[in-house]
């Protein structure tokens, strides 16, 4: 194709625009296109990561570049698409809230734009050839925008011949005076954004490495949270948080504060071994303090209101969704059709949850408001009641007893 853009030369003359966090990579890969002629303009989106104190030093960071940085704060967008996660409960392999593949859906719809009006007519991204990260901008590039290029540095074979590490990128811009510590050999690399942060490689690469390595960003583990329960009250309107302790906020409000409530209580650590996009294994770390309170909530409250048919519905949607999600796929068809089945359960899931939140636990407090209940105490109860009529069920008895008599009359059963 026109737009699959594989060694640098291919970009001589033209304008890219480059995805950058201000880190070693993207440093030196702003600095080697510009030295093969390639115009270069730098792009970071701020999807509210919370290991970024200033998302301004981005940009200083990658002024010694002599590059242009645009910061495009999608802070909002990032919001909505949790809620929408939330709303499908959809989590991936091992039960973990995918964050990074969340936020690319996201970062690439809001660049695109942006790297247009400055005039590029190339997406360029820092992912490495063995990543999930790598399918993601290069699928939602394609999808959302067919004529425009796409270059990833790290599968050029030159390139990775010249930077077969980090030692040879700092002294490539030690040479143009530009400062880059490694430093001491981390124990391990971290993505960020609203919806959490993901921890993998290095040390976690080992499967004899405790994920208690990982120092929490968002939070704290259990047991340094707190020795009491903080109750905590939730209310959804259709699927979707809009306050939380009777406190009306935005979507990005609740974000924040779910994330700061569910972090100082431990809540959210999760750890996997996940399936890749290109048929790998990878182990990573997992926290999304915010995600796990808002879909523990929710989770209560579609309880209340699916029947059994729609539970087991709801839950295969859920998982095709969480897996389009990871594969890249958030604005496909299928998606928006999954989601649009789900939005039909989303529409009856409208009420107050108290939660309990206590080192790492979720518990049920309570739940109220739900006019879409199928839920009846009467119904439920083990005492006498103005339910269901215990001798009704004589007769469903006996007519489920016709199918297991027969197969046992068969010899159709296997009981060893």
């Amino acid at each position: 194709m026109a737009n699959a853009l594989r060694s640098i030369k291919d970009l001589k003359g033209r304008t890219a625009g480059v995805c950058v966090s201000g880190g070693l990579d993207s440093r030196t890969i702003c600095c080697v296109l510009k030295d093969a002629g390639v115009n270069v303009v730098a792009f970071s989106a701020n999807v509210g990561q919370p290991d970024e104190k200033d998302i301004n030093d981005i940009a200083k960071r990658m002024a010694p570049c002599g590059v242009e940085t645009h910061i495009v704060d999608v802070t909002a967008q990032m919001a909505d698409i949790c809620f929408e996660t939330v709303k499908c409960q959809a989590m991936y392999d091992g039960g973990y809230w995918n964050s990074t593949g969340i936020a690319r859906a996201v970062t690439v719809k809001a660049l695109l734009p942006e790297m247009k009006k400055a005039g590029c007519d190339v997406l360029v991204h820092g992912a490495t050839g063995r990543g999930n990260d790598q399918m993601r901008f290069e699928r939602y590039t394609n999808v959302l925008d067919p004529d425009f290029g796409v270059y990833a540095p790290w599968r050029d074979a030159e390139l990775l011949e010249t930077f077969p590490g980090r030692t040879e990128q700092v002294a490539f811009l030690a040479k143009r005076g530009i400062e880059a510590f490694v430093g001491t050999k981390k124990k391990y690399s971290t993505d960020a954004n609203l919806a959490g942060l993901s921890h993998e490689a290095e040390d976690l690469e080992s499967m004899e490495t405790s994920m208690r390595i990982v120092k929490p960003t968002m939070g704290v583990w259990p047991e340094d949270a707190p020795d009491e329960i903080e109750k905590t009250v939730l209310h959804f309107d259709k699927g979707r948080c809009t306050a939380i302790n009777g406190k009306v906020m935005t979507p990005y409000e609740v974000m924040t504060l779910a994330n700061k409530i569910g972090g100082r209580n431990g809540i959210g650590m999760k750890h996997a071994l996940e399936n890749r996009i290109i048929g790998t294994k990878s182990r990573g770390v997992y926290e999304a303090p915010g995600m796990e309170v808002l879909s523990r909530g929710l989770q209560y409250l579609y309880e209340e209101v699916m029947d059994r048919r729609s539970t087991k519905l709801f839950g295969e949607l859920s998982k095709f969704v969480a897996d389009q999600i990871y594969d890249g796929r958030w604005y496909d068809p299928a998606t928006r059709a999954a989601r649009a089945a789900i939005q039909v359960w989303a529409d009856k899931a409208t009420g107050d949850v108290s939660l309990g939140l206590y080192k790492g636990n979720i518990f049920f407090e309570s739940l109220s408001g739900c006019e879409a209940s199928i839920y009846n105490e009467a119904d439920s109860s083990m005492e006498a009641s103005d339910g269901l009529n215990p001798n009704s069920s004589q007769g469903f008895a006996e007519i489920q007893s016709v199918e297991a008599k027969m197969l046992a009359k068969s010899g159709q059963i296997a009981a060893d």
